[in-house]
């Protein structure tokens, strides 16, 4: 499993929208830095995505990321992919007994499957929104979970890519 997180909040980036010839679109814009977090990990070869949305970043966190993967995947042996953030590789995480880390190389995250999953949720349930509360980013980050963690053919598609190295395709 390739794992990462991402911030979502009250922030919005206005994006590019369709509207009527001769009419100029009418889109919000909030700057409130009030933020949440969405840890996800996922399987590129079959579409398996596990995700919780958690208030900070930090080892004790990231920890209870990895316990509710492992308690979800109890029967399997996993392998999980993570960058170089610090609460990765503090000595205070915890690590469940099924699973083990490996990690990419620094500033790599084109080798990251997961970071797929940020733009799709960007795009497809946050454009051109503003919220009235936190709580409003997370009921929307649920139902964007609960869709993608669904539709594994979706999942997959976002994740999996082939790399071809020295003549030889390597299918994720």
């Amino acid at each position: 499993m390739f794992q990462d997180e991402a911030r979502f909040g009250r922030i919005n980036i206005p994006r590019s929208c369709w509207a009527p010839a001769g009419t100029r679109p009418i889109v919000g814009s909030q700057i409130i830095r009030e933020y949440t977090y969405v840890y996800s990990a996922v399987s590129p070869i079959d579409g398996v995505m596990d995700s919780l949305i958690l208030p900070e970043v930090n080892a004790g966190v990231f920890s209870l990321f990895l316990e509710e993967v492992a308690a979800r995947h109890s029967e399997e042996f996993i392998i999980m992919f993570v960058d170089g953030a610090g609460w990765h590789t503090t000595k205070g995480l915890s690590l469940p007994e099924n699973i083990s880390l490996a990690f990419l190389p620094p500033y790599s995250p084109e080798l990251n499957p997961a970071e797929h999953l940020w733009e799709c949720i960007r795009e497809n349930w946050f454009p051109n929104k503003t919220f009235n509360s936190l709580d409003a980013v997370e009921s929307t980050l649920v139902e964007a979970l609960v869709s993608l963690e669904s539709d594994h053919s979706r999942v997959q598609s976002l994740t999996g890519f082939n790399w071809i190295v020295n003549n030889v395709l390597i299918a994720t």
